[in-house]
């Protein structure tokens, strides 16, 4: 895809009320100065890396200024080995946290000049997905929500871990488009049966895909083992008209 030549990558740092208090951020992405729908993208459990720069751009040239929220402001990204860390890191990481972080990018976005404050939405993967979903569920301002591959259950509740996303979801408050993968081992397609018998109880408007062969991280270009460009590129599609039909 050919990118907009005056695409713009600002560092910004806002506060986060809600939670701590902490000063946190990340990269904005946008085109022009005039006032634009914009998204809050939340990266995969690794944090904000090249791929979600790219996508970022992407978006921007699209028409939606975008903000790669740094949900490891704090501490700073991890470094994770193995399956094990990755497993062990999430449980330890405070969902109220960072849905404070998120609703603090909203207020953030809100407030500026070049952003149109009734068109902010947002998007993630991994465990950006997971917070995506949770987000739309707990911030009505948000007006629309892509989650890929974001997981859905926890195997047990805890202090940091109170809620899931399946338990969070009847209170989704905007319209959603979940996409995952029939092979994906982290999210069984029993999960996405359940949220979708959730969601249709609700009369929530939703949209889930469930693409075959494909696994977790099947839009990541920087994995070649589990990129699959038939499914992410239908995924990017399904997500880009999403955001035109309900934030431009």
């Amino acid at each position: 895809m050919t990118l907009a030549t005056n695409t713009q990558i600002e560092s910004v740092t806002f506060l986060s009320p809600e939670t701590d208090g902490a000063e946190i951020g990340g990269d904005l992405v946008g085109v022009g100065t005039t006032s634009s729908p914009a998204l809050i993208l939340i990266p995969d459990v690794h944090g904000i890396s090249p791929l979600y720069r790219t996508l970022g751009e992407r978006l921007a040239a699209a028409g939606f200024r975008t903000l790669v929220l740094d949900i490891y402001a704090r501490e700073g990204a991890p470094h994770l080995a193995d399956m094990a860390q990755v497993g062990e890191w999430i449980a330890n990481l405070p969902d109220e946290r960072v849905l404070g972080d998120v609703a603090a990018a909203r207020v953030y976005l809100a407030s500026r000049a070049d952003v149109t404050e009734s068109a902010i939405g947002i998007l993630g993967f991994c465990l950006g997905g997971q917070y995506a979903l949770m987000a739309a569920c707990r911030l009505p301002q948000i007006t629309a929500c892509a989650s890929f591959y974001g997981m859905l259950r926890y195997a047990e509740r805890s202090e940091r871990k109170p809620a899931s996303a399946l338990d969070m979801a009847p209170q989704l408050s905007c319209p959603l488009v979940g996409l995952y993968g029939a092979d994906d081992s982290l999210i069984p397609t029993a999960d996405v049966s359940e949220l979708r018998d959730i969601l249709e109880r609700g009369g929530k408007e939703f949209d889930l895909v469930t693409y075959e062969g494909a696994g977790h991280a099947f839009l990541n270009e920087a994995r070649p083992e589990a990129y699959r460009p038939e499914a992410a590129a239908d995924a990017w599609e399904r997500a880009l008209k999403l955001f035109q039909k309900y934030l431009s």
